[in-house]
């Protein structure tokens, strides 16, 4: 019985071994990967002054300011002073973005206004009891 056990557990440890490098990707697929998952997130983001980011490129430069322009392969981000520099997306090492949606600025100014409609029924009410 032990020997039945040892040799599938040993059986199960050779086929893992096997399928493991298998699983592997090559280092232009991850590239490809990052690339691509930076391309979304600037898609995401949109393009404009309201679109703003900071990136960290591969080389440790650092850029800041909105993206002005989106392609396929390469995007445009425009900094404080007005200059231009055009990047790769398999360029980016982090992104950092942001960018508030049309449905996050009305749910703001909803909240504002509820805020300050209930002040006035408070002050009110405390005016009342007075």
């Amino acid at each position: 019985m032990f020997k039945k056990v040892c040799s599938v557990v040993l059986s199960a440890l050779l086929l893992q071994a096997a399928a493991v490098p298998a699983f592997a990707a090559t280092s232009a697929e991850k590239e490809a990967k990052r690339a691509e998952k930076v391309r979304t997130q600037l898609v995401k983001l949109g393009t404009g002054a309201d679109a703003r980011v900071k990136l960290e490129l591969r080389d440790r430069t650092k850029l800041e300011g909105f993206v002005s322009q989106a392609g396929a392969d390469t995007f445009a981000v425009t900094d404080r002073a007005g200059t231009t520099t055009t990047v790769g997306y398999g360029q980016v090492s982090k992104a950092r973005g942001h960018n508030l949606a049309t449905g996050d600025k009305i749910a703001i100014g909803i909240g504002i206004g509820v805020a300050v409609t209930l002040l006035i029924l408070w002050s009110m009410y405390a005016a009342n009891e007075s």
